[in-house]
């Protein structure tokens, strides 16, 4: 305690001192209090559980072994399988694509929503997270007085709204969350007799009863911090974007730690990205005798940019700095899907494990690279293509045909579902599930499309497709009161890339939409903490809301 009252005294002394200067303050000063405060120790050995020394039965016997990997704000346009490749269409990403060669693609798959932690809540259960309250991003209660203060010091052309008032009477960040009540597929699985492991990021509850450990997974290597490498490492190398409010918000709060099953925190070994993957050839290993669960859910390549040196120096044909930072940790990324499914291979375990990869919403704006979610319209944050529509494939040698794919659209609910019929587990009676079992679709036995409906809800950034039809619709919260709603109404068949907005021209499809729309919010809960800060984001302009020009287009994103 008399640590931190002392902190905090500097900090305040030195805020008052240099009050122009506060953002600066903050940047420099918050990670040095931070490591202060919360000191990270060194790298030690994780203790994973050992499944059996000798198998009972053979892979192609059992319960299939199943490994979902989860990129952080990876764009459709990425990777190579899709004619991309960071964007710029040089980097190839052959691990990653040999899931879909193998198995098959899914070439209209969303994710549960434009932002992480809702996204995440939606795929771990099986429900839109606006079910059970999960509706906007859980932020600190200091938030708000940040992005103030960054405004104050570099106003956008676009007001910011932030409610200081509301942030103030929030709970800590550390109880926002997904509620405990909740059913994890991890949980499920558990239930079937799999051994579940958690590797990497969470965001969804820090709390007893919201942590991994305690949502279904028996061992968890926590993502404990921001950072890849520290900054100043010489492994490293970074790419910051100075102009972007969040960006530096990222820089000035990072660490380099992780957390095994509520322990103390200590530093990773090495760039995070090889980490997580050196850990998770650990688990598949210690269980390559009985069915397991691992839960890969990356950091890559969510800001900071910072690749190792070696990734970097691999990419010298690319001569953008930022564009070959952010190429360089997909290479990384790429890397680590190869190696999965290079152990696999050499424990005898590929045939009989289902491998799915996705990402958690789309590549984001503030990151400010023009070509990541190409061909698609917008970012991380809104609900153009570009913040939903992500990578998305699967490979199961066993049950899953080589080559398959799939036009029409999956969502993230389905994965819980298709998981759960994998292994043979029962689903929860208790509650109200809103996915789909793909398999049979996947592998031929049904025709037709998985879903008539899709829905993503954040706040008053609201959206539905239905049969190839697509409805935006948002609040204009810098206008007037009684300010009309923002709203573009697609067809997808006819316009994947999202140009014209049929508004004016077909008035009855906005209708059957907007009545989708309330019969869909009918059924969800009331949000389980208010938003305190919206904030204006572009749809067809990459970087920070500066770059905002008369006349482009734009939506406001609740947190």
């Amino acid at each position: 305690m008399k640590k931190i009252i002392i902190g905090l005294i500097v900090l305040a002394t030195a805020a008052y001192a240099g009050w122009q200067k506060r953002v600066e303050l903050l940047v420099w000063g918050a990670p040095k209090l931070t490591a202060w405060l919360k000191p990270v120790g060194p790298n030690m050995p994780t203790p994973w559980t050992k499944g059996r020394e000798v198998a009972t039965q053979t892979p192609d016997q059992r319960p299939p072994n199943i490994i979902l990997i989860l990129a952080d704000d990876m764009g459709f346009n990425d990777i190579s399988l899709y004619n991309g490749g960071a964007g710029d269409g040089s980097l190839m990403t052959p691990g990653i694509d040999a899931l879909a060669h193998q198995g098959v693609q899914f070439n209209n798959g969303y994710a549960a929503n434009a932002i992480c932690a809702p996204s995440r809540a939606s795929l771990l259960t099986g429900r839109y997270s606006t079910r059970f309250g999960f509706e906007f991003t859980p932020i600190f209660k200091l938030g708000p007085k940040i992005f103030n203060w960054m405004s104050e010091v570099d106003p956008f052309p676009l007001p910011l709204m932030v409610d200081e008032v509301t942030a103030a009477s929030l709970p800590p960040v550390e109880e926002l969350g997904m509620p405990g009540e909740e059913v994890t597929i991890a949980e499920v699985l558990q239930d079937r007799g799999y051994y579940t492991a958690h590797i990497g990021k969470w965001h969804v509850g820090t709390l007893e009863g919201m942590r991994p450990e305690h949502q279904g997974f028996d061992d968890s290597l926590y993502m404990k911090g921001t950072l890849y490498l520290p900054e100043d490492s010489p492994e490293v190398v970074n790419a910051k974007v100075e102009e972007d409010g969040i960006d530096r918000m990222v820089w000035a709060t990072g660490a380099y730690a992780a957390q095994f099953n509520g322990g103390k925190p200590f530093q990773p070994q090495g760039y995070l990205t090889d980490y997580y993957t050196d850990e998770a050839l650990k688990v598949i290993e210690n269980n390559r005798n009985n069915p397991f669960f691992l839960y890969l859910a990356h950091w890559g390549v969510h800001n900071p940019l910072q690749a190792s040196r070696d990734d970097y120096e691999a990419l010298s044909h690319i001569k953008d700095h930022r564009l070959r930072v952010y190429s360089a940790m997909i290479r990384a990324l790429d890397r680590s899907v190869a190696r999965i499914q290079e152990k696999l291979e050499a424990e005898g375990l590929s045939d009989n494990t289902l491998i799915i990869f996705t990402s958690d919403n789309g590549g984001a704006g503030y990151i400010d690279l023009a070509d990541i979610n190409k061909p698609y319209r917008g970012w991380k944050l809104n609900h153009f293509e570009g913040g939903t529509h992500v990578p998305y494939m699967a490979k199961w040698p066993a049950q899953i045909e080589a080559g398959r794919a799939m036009e029409a659209p999956i969502h993230h609910i389905d994965l819980f579902h298709t998981i759960a019929a994998a292994a043979g587990a029962q689903l929860p009676t208790d509650r109200e599930l809103d996915g789909v079992n793909l398999l049979p679709f996947i592998q031929g036995k049904v025709e037709g499309a998985p879903h008539d409906t899709l829905f993503w809800r954040q706040g008053h950034q609201q959206t539905v497709l239905h049969k190839g039809w697509k409805l935006i619709r948002a609040d204009q919260p810098e206008k007037a009161a009684g300010a009309p709603q923002k709203k573009f109404l697609f067809n997808l068949a006819l316009d994947p890339t999202e140009k014209n907005n049929l508004v004016a021209q077909r008035q009855d499809k906005l209708a059957q939409l907007e009545a989708l729309l309330t019969a869909h919010n009918a059924k969800q809960a009331a949000p389980a903490w208010p938003s305190v800060l919206q904030s204006p984001q572009m749809i067809d302009k990459a970087g920070s809301p500066h770059k905002y020009t008369q006349g482009d287009e734009y939506l406001y994103w609740q947190n």
